[in-house]
């Protein structure tokens, strides 16, 4: 992995390894609760957590769970105007991520003080709305994907964001206990990123076939208008999600090498690469690329670093991590993430053309298009 200095050090991965310790001469004073950006789109945004059990298949990482449970975090659109915020992640959550990412310059309950714009449980609002499921980078939370979330619930769409437990520094199951990273330990076997996209894949279609039943909003959701988007090894998830299910129309890899393999014979449901220049010359992408036969973009953010794509960024100064020179500035990269991210859905899922898509534009010089000299 290059080297990442800021904020972008502390919380970074690659798609299957833990970040590297940070330098402790970037600390700074915290400058209080990081606050999320407010949503573009016009609707509010409301969220509720499932928990669902896989009982088919044991967990594939802790070997005394003979299910699979899965937390879900939906946000949607509502048209309730007050009520408590969503926490952003428990104390807990927030202490084991922080020393998971070996972050010690603010107090360890830090990210739980996160203000977020979803207000908890709220009526969902609207008929036939596109759903799209993330998935986080390894080690994070799907919390880290709260910014863009929010985002999308505000343009209409329903958002599935899967926490995959024990595969993240902290996942609150529904028994209250927490699930920390034992898949971790087994980051560096030979295989390990390609088993990992499989399970997911296994994760998003059990909670594809589960959410009817489970989530009184579910009769909201268009099911014929279905994507996927990650981040990381979440990314990576995407194209293996697609591959093995037909219900998934379209999907994003942001910033995430890819392990699943395309049938030799092509892929024809579209598909984007976001990422950082890190992937101009990414061999998985560049293969992928070519065997992508139906709509594809691949497109870079010039001063993006692998965390840019999550509320990484957005939370620096909150943990006293002043940024990076050079590096794309927080609210930049939230904007732009959100502005490709949902102009693709908006194009796949809703038919609507969105012209940033067609090439460079104006007031987006940072979005480089790809494959690229």
């Amino acid at each position: 992995m290059r080297q990442i200095v800021a904020v972008v050090a502390l919380l970074a991965a690659t798609a299957c390894t833990a970040p590297a310790a940070p330098r402790a001469a970037v600390s700074a004073t915290p400058a209080g609760p990081a606050v999320l950006p407010a949503p573009t789109g016009p609707h509010r945004v409301g969220t509720t957590v499932l928990h669902l059990k896989d009982t088919s298949r044991p967990d594939p990482w802790n070997l005394d769970a003979k299910v699979r449970e899965l937390k879900v975090t939906l946000w949607y659109p509502t048209e309730r105007r007050d009520g408590p915020p969503a926490p952003y992640m428990t104390a807990e959550e927030s202490e084991l991520l922080m020393r998971g990412s070996r972050i010690a310059s603010a107090p360890y309950d830090t990210l739980s003080r996160t203000r977020t714009n979803a207000v908890v449980d709220a009526e969902p609002a609207g008929r036939r709305l596109p759903l799209v499921v993330l998935s986080p980078g390894f080690t994070k939370p799907v919390s880290t994907l709260t910014s863009l979330a929010e985002d999308l619930a505000g343009r209409g769409y329903v958002v599935a964001g899967i926490d995959h437990p024990y595969e993240s520094y902290a996942t609150t199951l529904e028994d209250g206990t927490i699930a920390e990273c034992l898949a971790c330990d087994s980051n560096s076997d030979p295989g390990f990123g390609a088993g990992l996209v499989r399970s997911r894949a296994a994760d998003v279609s059990f909670v594809l076939d589960e959410l009817p039943s489970k989530w009184d909003g579910s009769d909201r959701i268009d099911r014929s208008r279905i994507a996927m988007a990650g981040q990381s090894i979440g990314g990576s998830s995407a194209m293996a999600t697609m591959i093995e299910d037909s219900r998934v129309r379209a999907g994003i890899d942001i910033d995430g090498t890819a392990y699943a393999r395309i049938p030799p014979g092509g892929f024809s449901r579209p598909f984007m690469f976001l990422g950082s220049a890190e992937h101009v010359a990414a061999p998985t992408w560049e293969r992928d690329w070519k065997l992508l036969t139906g709509w594809k973009r691949w497109i870079v953010l010039a001063g993006a670093e692998h965390q840019s794509f999550t509320d990484t960024p957005l939370l620096s100064d909150a943990l006293g991590i002043p940024p990076a020179s050079g590096v794309l500035a927080a609210r930049r990269a939230a904007e732009l993430t959100r502005t490709y991210v949902a102009a693709f859905l908006d194009l796949h899922l809703k038919a609507q053309r969105r012209p940033v898509l067609d090439g460079p534009a104006p007031g987006f010089p940072e979005a480089r298009f790809c494959p690229c000299s």
